[in-house]
């Protein structure tokens, strides 16, 4: 299937689903203390979808039964919530999506409850900066390994992180999952050009030991095989008709992380 080139008019809505999942998350994530439980963070989303008029595009996805993915630890993607409750020291990890008339945001972040372990802090600090380093990578005319290469390149300065192979990101518009696969490894310089329209989620997914995972019964978790504790984070961003990134689903269109890396967001939308 060809990768699909949103215009002007369709990114506004994808920025509207964005903001309702930048908002949901950030309620969520005030809410990851010691004693709480993903089922409860669930219902935050439920509850936040409903007053924004907004639809899920997790809830019912090939069968899955909630509306935010919640992983703890050894969990790197795909957790269903439940109702153990979260303890001290635990890495939690939240993806959350939204729909607004027809158009899907998708973004994911990792948090300690708690007090936290340095190693895990680390972990949590290289996989969110290897994101942000693979959207400032992507440019107009550039080709779709120059994300996966800056992802790679960043993770492996700072240390032995195993990187999910099996995982990725992927193209997003009015589905949730498009072309392309977007991977978080490999050379720059390779795979489809990009062009003003393109929308892609990131979405780095790593752990403190080895890059291979299995997936429990419940055929949805995806926890790594060693027992190491993961990270998942994830932006949905798009190159605009000015030529320059925005990302849809950061608050403030990715200005403050983008900018620091030398790269100016577009104005085109807000």
């Amino acid at each position: 299937m060809a990768i699909q080139l949103k215009n002007l008019d369709q990114l506004k809505l994808m920025r509207k689903a964005g903001l309702v999942v930048a908002e949901a998350l950030e309620l969520i994530r005030a809410e990851i203390v010691p004693g709480t439980t993903t089922n409860h963070l669930n219902e935050i989303a439920v509850k936040y979808l409903k007053k924004k008029n907004a639809k899920s595009n997790f809830l019912n996805y090939h069968g899955y039964p909630a509306v935010i993915c919640a992983s703890t630890n050894d969990e790197i993607v795909h957790g269903i919530p439940n109702d153990r409750k979260i303890e001290n020291g635990d890495v939690v990890s939240i993806d959350f999506g939204a729909i607004i008339e027809g158009w899907h945001g998708d973004s994911a972040f990792s948090v300690v409850a708690g007090e936290a372990n340095p190693e895990d802090l680390k972990l949590l600090a290289t996989c969110e900066e290897s994101m942000w380093r693979g959207i400032a990578a992507a440019r107009v005319g550039g080709k779709l390994t120059d994300i996966s290469s800056a992802i790679e390149q960043y993770i492996n300065s700072q240390g032995s992180y195993g990187i999910l192979r099996e995982y990725g990101g992927h193209g997003i518009g009015n589905a949730m999952h498009e072309e392309p696969h977007v991977l978080n490894f490999g050379a720059p310089g390779m795979g489809p050009e990009l062009d003003v329209g393109i929308a892609l989620a990131i979405e780095p997914m790593i752990t403190r030991g080895t890059h291979k995972t299995k997936t429990l019964d419940d055929d949805w978790t995806v926890v790594s095989q060693d027992g190491s504790r993961g990270a998942h984070f994830e932006n949905t961003f798009a190159l605009l008709p000015d030529g320059k990134p925005f990302v849809l689903t950061a608050l403030d269109g990715g200005k403050s992380d983008l900018g620091r890396l030398g790269v100016e967001i577009s104005g085109v939308i807000s």
